[in-house]
């Protein structure tokens, strides 16, 4: 639409207003129409509109006294409550009740209520891309409307506007709110100080009163000496650092979901009420009147954000699960700095450890093919092939050995974390490209620990087998199946180890959540408590094995459903008739070496190179995978934004071309 034809439509719509028989509020709903852009990028269109309506309104005065009456009438009329202290603010259903309620209403729509603001702010921006242009049109083209409308801001001194009064009335209910929140027993139980010393949230509530009676009668009795907010705003900066605390101290305690929800809650709640506290300040402490419009934007356009987003499903699991998962990512993360070596004696200590990992893995793949030899029924194979991952990766943990796929999903977390911990400008990019080094030569020992004991161990136990029981341990036919199944032109193999990586990196986050269930729950301490396990093993032993679950929990968890998922994909894929299946570095490595000595250790020359190029590709993906996932979800849920990718891509190339060696071997130093 050109800007001739976008006047001439405002000009058309302002002539229909004037009209005394017309409606306000669909004449409201048809402007912001025509303010809306077109196309849901092209946020630019917003502004330019706005400025033709400022360009109108000046040269029209007509036109802005009919605007002017028509939102005055809303401001004066319409109750407000509702609109500052729910919209935006998650409800007291609780996470899941949430859930249901915003799939029940984006079913079947609420109904508007005409003489609420909120609902006419919800008829007015009725799409969900509302929120990107009214987000991305600047302040001062708001004011600049403002200003073109000519309202007098400056406020009565005989009596509050009906606009003032509202918003005192919504800083008491929040205030209340914020209370009752504060003493929510998960907060206490995460922070014992809450119920030892004064409460922040209870104190605030005392000084909100206060104000808010004094703020109202000062409007009609001039002898009353106003009473100052800042006392206010040092109990609201209180309560949030008790919310920073609880959050702290819930990374070593664990979270749930409720506790998630109520400090969400909590911060949501301080938010409007510091919001709705500058809007007072403006209306009484500046004497021009207009000082009130500059937050009073700032709110429009967060509360226009919150109502296009109120039904939104996505963006409220995005908003609101973030927080558990940097607990779960933390957890994780905590664990993935044993998977990254500085020195060297540590970086041959993961090569043992990897070694020995390849050799349990071996065994695991030779039971594999002797399961699938008995041809049992669909679901008891599916089952056995499930319990011979699960725990021989749980066998794996207990012996110190290393899966080579597992460290991605938890170092990446501890990137996120470095990446996190300075501002958006001043982050260590050198510090940065020495930590990626670090991962990379551990993560390259490691595959080539699991793999170099995989492949040979893998033929050694085949020549074994031929020599007892005249034999190899894959028949010719499964030997040719074997090395097909790695063949990087098979239809699967790519897709096959993606789907690896993604249970790789879903294994990462289970350990991270039983992480958090051992320390939410207290599971060490009851198990140390048990009167009859200390009677069966003596207080020593029970005091050992509780210690163990609260190093070990997640990592066993993680490792045996890791297990089930690799075990159950072909048999899942089998069920439904689908091509899902998971193709796994360590254990194909040690597929190709049983395929290579059932052929006789004479495959064909293009066979064994396809294989070998391979078990590279499905190692590529199965590190790649697993490793930008859990990388994605540890930035999202610390809401880092990363702008260095690029200085960081420089910085490791320059490490790569002055120190190539050090992305492979440690220093000697």
């Amino acid at each position: 639409m050109t800007d001739e034809v976008l006047r001439q439509s405002m000009e058309s719509l302002f002539e229909r207003v004037a009209d005394p028989g017309s409606d306000t509020l669909d004449a409201l709903v048809e402007l912001v129409a025509l303010i809306r852009p077109p196309r849901a990028d092209d946020l630019a269109h917003a502004a330019r509109a706005l400025r033709q309506l400022t360009t109108l309104l000046k040269t029209r005065r007509d036109f802005a006294d009919a605007l002017r009456d028509c939102l005055r009438d809303l401001m004066s009329t319409c109750k407000h409550i509702s609109l500052y202290v729910d919209s935006g603010i998650f409800p007291n259903t609780g996470f899941v009740g949430e859930i249901r309620r915003r799939i029940g209403h984006k079913l079947l729509p609420e109904v508007p209520d005409r003489s609420h603001l909120r609902d006419v702010l919800r008829l007015l921006f009725d799409r969900p891309s509302d929120a990107d242009w009214v987000t991305a049109v600047e302040d001062k083209t708001f004011l600049e409307v403002i200003d073109a409308l000519d309202i007098d801001a400056k406020p009565d001194v005989r009596s509050l506007s009906h606009a003032a009064a509202q918003i005192l009335e919504a800083l008491q209910i929040l205030s209340y709110r914020i209370s009752a929140l504060g003493l929510e027993p998960e907060l206490v139980r995460v922070d014992p100080d809450l119920e030892r010393f004064a409460s922040p949230f209870l104190a605030q509530n005392v000084e909100m009163l206060a104000f808010l009676d004094t703020y109202r009668r000062t409007w009609t009795d001039p002898d009353i000496s106003f009473r100052s907010d800042k006392h206010l705003h040092v109990l609201l900066a209180q309560c949030r650092d008790v919310i920073v605390r609880v959050r702290r101290l819930a990374s070593n305690n664990g979270t749930s979901i409720h506790l998630t929800f109520t400090l969400e809650r909590l911060r949501q709640h301080l938010g409007r009420t510091e919001r709705l506290l500058e809007i007072l300040e403006a209306i009484w402490e500046r004497p021009d009147g207009r000082a009130v419009f500059p937050p009073a934007v700032r709110l429009f356009k967060r509360l226009v954000a919150a109502e296009c987003r109120t039904n939104t499903l996505k963006h409220y699991l995005r908003q609101n699960v973030s927080i558990l998962a940097l607990r779960v990512a933390e957890n994780t993360g905590r664990k993935g700095g044993h998977y990254i070596s500085t020195t060297r004696a540590e970086y041959f200590q993961m090569a043992r450890s990897a070694m020995l990992g390849g050799l349990v893995i071996t065994f695991m793949s030779l039971f594999k093919i002797l399961l699938a030899y008995l041809h049992l029924p669909p679901l008891t194979e599916a089952l056995l092939f499930c319990l011979n991952y699960g725990l021989g990766f749980v066998f794996i943990h207990v012996i110190h050995g290393t899966v080579a796929t597992k460290q991605p999903a938890m170092t990446a977390n501890v990137i996120a974390a470095t990446i996190g911990d300075g501002n958006a400008r001043g982050r260590d990019l050198e510090g940065l490209t020495t930590l990626m080094a670090r991962t990379s030569r551990t993560q390259i020992v490691a595959i080539l620990g699991n793999v170099g004991v995989a492949m040979p161990l893998a033929m050694l136990l085949s020549l074994a087998s031929y020599a007892v029981f005249g034999t190899h341990v894959a028949t010719p036919a499964k030997a040719g199946t074997l090395l097909a199944e790695v063949h990087p032109l098979f239809s699967g193999t790519i897709l096959y180890a993606a789907i690896a990586g993604f249970w790789l990196f879903l294994s990462g986050l289970t350990a991270g959540y039983y992480d958090n269930v051992a320390a939410y729950q207290n599971i060490p301490e009851r198990i140390r408590s048990l009167p009859w396990l200390g009677r069966l093993v003596g207080p020593a032993r029970r005091a050992r094995l509780a210690a163990y679950v609260r190093d070990n929990l997640g990592a066993m968890a993680g490792n045996f459903f890791f297990g089930f998922m690799l075990g159950g994909s072909y048999a899942v894929g089998s069920l439904f008739g689908v091509p899902f299946d998971i193709r796994h570095i360590a254990f194909s490595s040690a597929f190709v070496g049983f395929g290579i000595a059932g052929k006789g250790f004479t495959p064909a020359g293009s066979d064994l190179a396809a294989a070998l190029v391979g078990v590279v590709l499905i190692g590529t993906m199965n590190l790649a995978v697993s490793f930008s996932l859990a990388l994605l979800v540890a930035l999202r849920a610390r809401r880092v934004t990363f702008a260095q990718r690029r200085q960081l891509t420089a910085s490791v190339l320059q490490r790569m071309r002055r120190q190539p060696w050090d992305f492979f071997l440690p220093p000697r130093n």
